[in-house]
C-alpha cells in the first residue's frame, strides 16, 4: 500500500507459511502493478497485469498460492514472464 513508484527489476514478494488462496486490492496503491501467483513448487501459476489503482475489486488467485511478487505493472510482460516459469528466491523453497 501507498507505493508511489517501483524501478524496473523490483517487487514486493509476499510469502505464506502454505499455500492459501489469496486475494488483495489496490485501495491505497497508487500505480497500476503486475501480481505474479507462486505456487509450493516455485512456479508461477497466474499472472494478473496491470492492476488498476486505488480500486477496491479484490484480486485473487485462482488456486492456492505460496506467495504473490508485485512488480510494476508492464514489467512481467517486459520481462517475458509467463505461467509455469520458475521463481528462484530463498523464501520459495519446495514445501
Amino acid at each position: 500500500m501507498f507505493v508511489r513508484s517501483l524501478p524496473d527489476l523490483r517487487g514486493m514478494l509476499f510469502v505464506h507459511d502454505a499455500p492459501t488462496p489469496m486475494s488483495m486490492w489496490m485501495k491505497n496503491t497508487y500505480i497500476p502493478l503486475d501480481m505474479v501467483f507462486i505456487d509450493s513448487q516455485g512456479r508461477i501459476q497466474q499472472i494478473v497485469e496491470q492492476t488498476t489503482p486505488h480500486s477496491l475489486d479484490i484480486i485473487r488467485s485462482k488456486d492456492p498460492a505460496l506467495a504473490v511478487l508485485e512488480i510494476a505493472g508492464g514489467e512481467a510482460k517486459r520481462l517475458g514472464m509467463h505461467s509455469g516459469q520458475r521463481v528462484s528466491h530463498p523464501a520459495l523453497v519446495p514445501h
